[in-house]
């Protein structure tokens, strides 16, 4: 169908495959099909597109909105319902709690006129979470032609291997059908066709192979490079606007474009500020620097003894174990001072990455930066757990049971900042002085110790 190639591009063995499984509309189909494929490689796209090119009845479910079974199957038999009464335009609720009621009242609504000579295909998109959910849940979805008796066939699409759902105890055996990544050239191709029409296509094909060859290293999801390419393109044809260049001076496109695209490789995937804030910032040539902080990281919420914690470690990461006596207790006695330095410690803590530490160290510095006294309850190793979970620390050869655990601290400096910027403002004078004195020297200097 021509139609259908200029609509779906770089699809085609896959919707040659459906179309030959859909078949005719009154022909049985595979009773269920598989579809998985890693984010944005089109299955959603691919499937909507083939059953509302060819106009056949389906219901499309996405199984994150209904995380619970009544509401999943009252989802597909009232969207079924509205599709059979479409004619007369009256239906009403149907309320389903139970998978046997569901295939009962799936007989009652498919028996409709409309709907009696021709497959009706059910589309589970996010259909991981099924898992979830009771455990004859998927099975009964799998053999659903056969315990109906009706031409219907359920599509289940995933972002997950089939072998991931597949029960020990057995089941029917979809068609398993794969979406590979698109390639750097199907991405080409693809964000090409969405040029905008006061543009030529050669023009727009420049600067689409500009962004890829910046941000498919990183980043080869087909949407967030479509939201890329929205963003920066006015900036990229902003000297053709205001007549400093041809669209075929490519260097000079470049060069305008350059600083643009680094300042948006620092906020790929998080959406730190709407598209209207980022247009302002470009407008107002926003120095790269003023970017810092808009990490979401910077703005995560932790329990109060977690932040402490976590300053406790950035400090055992970067600073030598022998520098906790003279940084962290008030009375250290005299420390004698030497120049002389090993060739790798002149080197900055932060360029050679944070080191590993014991827990008994972790928490010797914890009791040290909070001046109130912290009992080592479960309370606090819990806490250490859960950052280890979060992957702001990380565990440490713990393979040996005689050695206690060691960890490292992964958070940038300036996450480490802005937490301790909140541990100085909140705590009462006299709290947190060694946080205090910390972030003065580290604001001062980020070379050699901390």
């Amino acid at each position: 169908m021509p139609h259908l190639e200029n609509v779906v591009l770089c699809r085609e063995s896959q919707v040659s495959t459906l179309r030959s499984l859909f078949g005719e509309r009154h022909h049985f189909s595979f009773p269920s099909i598989f579809i998985y494929g890693h984010t944005a490689s089109g299955k959603t796209y691919v499937t909507q597109t083939l059953l509302k090119t060819l106009e056949l009845p389906h219901v499309f479910v996405n199984c994150v909105e209904c995380f619970t079974l009544r509401l999943l199957l009252e989802q597909i038999l009232n969207k079924l319902n509205h599709l059979s009464s479409s004619e007369d335009g009256c239906s009403t609720e149907i309320t389903c709690e139970t998978f046997n009621d569901f295939v009962r009242l799936f007989k009652q609504v498919t028996a409709a006129e409309n709907l009696k000579d021709q497959t009706v295909y059910i589309v589970l998109d996010k259909a991981e979470y099924l898992r979830d959910m009771e455990a004859n849940l998927l099975p009964g979805f799998l053999r659903l032609q056969e315990l109906a008796d009706r031409n219907v066939t359920v599509l289940f699409l995933s972002e997950i291997v089939w072998e991931k759902f597949r029960p020990n105890t057995g089941c029917f055996e979809p068609f398993v059908l794969y979406f590979p990544d698109y390639s750097i050239g199907n991405l080409q191709k693809i964000l090409s066709h969405d040029h905008p029409p006061e543009y030529s296509a050669d023009f727009y094909a420049a600067y689409i192979n500009i962004l890829l060859g910046v941000f498919y290293t990183v980043c080869r999801d087909l949407k967030e490079l479509r939201h890329l390419a929205v963003l920066n393109f006015p900036k990229y044809c902003e000297p053709v606007v205001k007549g400093e260049a041809s669209e075929r001076d490519t260097r000079k496109l470049w060069r305008n474009i350059e600083p643009h695209l680094k300042k948006a490789m620092q906020t790929v995937y998080l959406r730190e500020v709407s598209s209207s804030q980022w247009e302002k910032l470009q407008k107002d040539d926003t120095d790269p620097g003023q970017l810092k902080g808009l990490s979401a990281h910077t703005h995560v919420e932790l329990p109060y003894y977690s932040k402490f914690i976590l300053i406790a470690a950035y400090l055992a990461s970067y600073n030598p174990a022998r520098t906790d006596k003279r940084f962290f207790l008030k009375h250290h006695g005299k420390i004698k001072k030497t120049n002389f330095l090993k060739k790798h410690e002149k080197t900055s803590n932060h360029l050679l990455g944070p080191k590993p530490f014991p827990l008994d160290r972790l928490l010797a510095i914890l009791y040290s930066i909070v001046d109130s006294r912290v009992a080592p309850t479960a309370n606090i190793f819990s806490q250490i757990t859960s950052l280890v979970t979060l992957q702001l620390l990380t565990l440490v050869g713990h393979d040996d049971q005689l050695d206690g655990p060691k960890y490292k601290c992964t958070v940038s400096l300036d996450f480490i900042r802005a937490i301790a910027r909140w541990s100085v403002w909140l705590c009462r004078p006299g709290w947190s002085t060694v946080v205090r004195s910390w972030l003065t020297a580290t604001s001062a200097s980020q070379d050699g110790e901390l």
